[in-house]
């Protein structure tokens, strides 16, 4: 069989996972296909994509009668639907995860957003999601917030994957570096083993430029639209490479552990007037991962280019910064804003989720009552 263009990255070092699940998609042998032929080795969910899934079709129906024989609260019908379809995907990964020595064949379950300011309900949360999918290739997703940090090191501290989501900016990304460090530091003092307690750090995408591009618009510089998300992600991966050497580092790495890799998120092209590949073409490089959309799958799959770009002109994405604050854009502003709104959005997603669980659990009620 001949390489596609995601084996090529392969080639490269970048993982390419898929951001998206649904019963329907496992059931068919979609996703085995992907992994099988394709080339996709590993998953990735959140309550957007779970909200996406549990409205369409009815694949979801026969386990939702049973369970609500147990229960009528929405979100805990709905956790149950939610680890069913992720033990099952990670069961179909299992293989992708002993193969690659557990680097990949990983599937993420993010904790509730409505919880991402409160370290100790997100600990609580992970904790329970981790021994509710009882799977070693499973990462639970916890959002990049001040409160998340904590929480984050506290559950690679108690042994469990993370995949830190929401991330957007650069000191927070230096942020999480160092609650994971921690973690791993407090689990090897305690006699723990970092042999299989990865982690990766979910740094999103096209929303930089998406709210760059509209304050650009405001001050009329069109010049410089379409550049910071790249940019941001380079200046990241030079980051990662500085803090995952030197001494102490090292003394982890003899323990066993791994480098928490940077994974590329949201890297389907919001912009119709933008490469509808862009987001993947320009953030090429080893030790990466590379989440996409089916849709971005299909398109590299089309017409990529293969070629290592991470790391190229790294100068030049600092000096768009400088220019960027002369034309006036506040970059921390961008970052603030975006975390804000990345949180609403997966709380918004949820809740509508939740509402969309119960409504359809009244509706059984209705037919069993008939």
């Amino acid at each position: 069989m001949s390489k596609t263009r995601l084996h090529q990255l392969a080639d490269q070092g970048q993982s390419v996972w898929i951001d998206f699940v649904s019963r329907d998609a496992l059931r068919s042998g979609e996703i085995e296909g992907l992994v099988r032929d394709q080339g996709v080795v590993g998953m990735t969910s959140n309550p957007t994509i779970f909200q996406k899934a549990l409205a369409s079709g009815d694949a979801y129906d026969d386990q939702m009668r049973e369970v609500i024989e147990r229960t009528d609260d929405p979100e805990e019908i709905f956790l149950a639907l939610a680890v069913k379809d992720i033990q099952d995907a990670c069961d179909l990964l299992a293989d992708v995860y002993e193969r690659t020595d557990h680097l990949d064949g990983f599937v993420s379950i993010e904790v509730r957003p409505d919880i991402a300011h409160d370290r100790e309900s997100t600990l609580e949360e992970a904790q329970r999601l981790h021994k509710l999918v009882d799977r070693p290739n499973v990462f639970v997703k916890i959002p990049a917030t001040s409160e998340g940090l904590g929480a984050i090191e506290d559950s690679i501290a108690d042994g469990i994957p993370i995949n830190v989501t929401l991330i957007f900016g650069l000191q927070r990304y230096r942020d999480v570096t160092e609650a994971y460090l921690r973690g791993l530091e407090r689990l090897v003092e305690s006699g723990g083993d970092p042999t299989n307690v990865p982690s990766v750090a979910s740094f999103f995408v096209s929303r930089v430029d998406t709210e760059a591009d509209k304050r650009l618009d405001e001050l009329g510089r069109e010049d410089l639209k379409g550049k910071l998300a790249i940019a941001n992600a380079k200046l990241a991966y030079a980051a990662y490479r500085e803090i995952f050497a030197g001494d102490r580092w090292e003394a982890l790495k003899a323990k066993g552990a791994r480098p928490q890799r940077c994974l590329w998120a949201s890297t389907s092209t919001k912009n119709p007037e933008y490469p509808d590949v862009l987001y993947v073409d320009e953030l090429i490089g080893p030790e990466t991962v590379n989440t996409m959309p089916p849709e971005t799958v299909k398109a590299f799959q089309d017409h990529g280019t293969v070629e290592p770009t991470l790391e190229r002109d790294v100068e030049g994405a600092r000096k768009l910064f400088d220019e960027l604050a002369e034309a006036g854009i506040e970059y921390d502003d961008v970052i603030a804003t975006l975390e804000r709104e990345g949180v609403e959005k997966f709380s918004d997603s949820y809740r509508e989720l939740i509402e969309g669980v119960q409504a359809k659990r009244e509706s059984f009620a209705g037919v069993g009552a008939r």
